[in-house]
């Protein structure tokens, strides 16, 4: 029998077991994918403690794959036994050897990117995409703000940002992080535990600061994030690494500028066929022409999933971290 990681209730990495399970079929518009590799991304750590809860327990977390799909159900025209896929969308259930899912929801890997890139860089990197394509739209010239620069998607976005030609502000959390923002487009980081980055953006722009800032960490910056944009500035709010921001005042906004506020995600930017597609090609595309390279610093078998998270809540990871099965 195949194995997956499953959780029975909600708590700390080591409600991560590691299990036998039946043998998935696919159903009508489903397929079967054999994982080669699956991705690590900090949403599992969400659904693992409960912040987003899954449909039912005991469950099979994850959100990010790439494989090869074995079988397709009744309907399906999108893929066909034999073919290179990868994902990263809902439903949960990457942590596993074999798993059924919407065939829509899968997309084709061209032949020179490798599982394990690609299971590495789909969520993160369609992240970046839709923060810097769509949700704002960098322009040449702009400086903009991402915290976790030295994280997945953090990294992905630095090189991104550089090829639109932005000037990139990124926080990290140490001097070691900061050399590894700076060699992936991070034109100033700024080591948060020792500097406050409000003073450091006015300093860089000289006052006038920022017309967006990208926050991936949540409760601990998202107060000094709205204070480093300039008037009409918007903050993204995409990620909660710190704890989930707490309800305040939308006054706010109009006290700090006119602020705009946005809290996106994957799920919706994707959610058309089209889109997700699209998404995915223009990934393909910076990827492939070396714009964009994507860093797997940290492997670690599937079985040993409670360990991965330990490392990365633990701050110990930087650009991606893929799970073996």
């Amino acid at each position: 029998m195949p194995h997956a990681i499953r959780i029975h209730e909600h708590g700390g990495p080591e409600v991560l077991r590691w299990e036998e399970v039946p043998t998935p079929a696919p159903g009508p518009g489903e397929a079967l994918v054999r994982h080669a590799a699956v991705g690590l991304n900090y949403i599992d750590v969400y659904f693992r403690t409960g912040l987003y809860k899954p449909p039912g327990l005991p469950c099979v977390i994850g959100m990010e794959g790439a494989g090869t799909v074995e079988a397709v159900g009744p309907g399906v025209t999108e893929v066909a036994p034999g073919d290179r896929v990868a994902y990263a969308s809902a439903p949960i259930g990457a942590y596993a050897e074999l798993r059924t899912i919407k065939a829509d929801r899968l997309v084709k890997l061209p032949d020179d990117i490798g599982f394990e890139t690609a299971a590495a860089m789909m969520l993160q990197g369609m992240t970046a995409e839709y923060l810097l394509r769509r949700t704002y739209a960098v322009k040449p010239g702009q400086t903009i703000l991402i915290h976790a620069a030295a994280g997945g998607v953090g990294l992905i976005m630095c090189q991104w940002a550089k090829q639109l030609g932005a000037t990139v502000i990124g926080t990290v959390g140490s001097d070691a992080k900061a050399e590894i923002a700076r060699a992936h487009g991070c034109d100033h980081p700024i080591v948060y535990t020792r500097e406050d980055f409000v003073a450091r953006v006015k300093e860089i722009t000289e006052g006038r600061m920022l017309p967006v800032v990208y926050d991936s960490v949540g409760r601990e910056t998202f107060l000094k994030s709205l204070d480093c944009l300039a008037p009409l500035g918007l903050l993204v709010s995409f990620g909660n690494a710190s704890g989930a921001v707490p309800p305040f005042d939308i006054g706010l906004l109009a006290a700090k500028g006119s602020l705009f506020l946005t809290r996106p995600t994957l799920v919706t930017y994707t959610a058309k066929r089209e889109d997700l597609v699209a998404s995915a090609e223009a990934l393909f595309a910076v990827v492939r022409s070396g714009a964009v390279k994507i860093e797997v610093n940290q492997r670690f078998a599937l079985k040993d999933a409670a360990e991965a998270h330990r490392a990365l809540e633990g701050r110990r990871t930087t650009g991606s971290t893929i799970l073996l099965p």
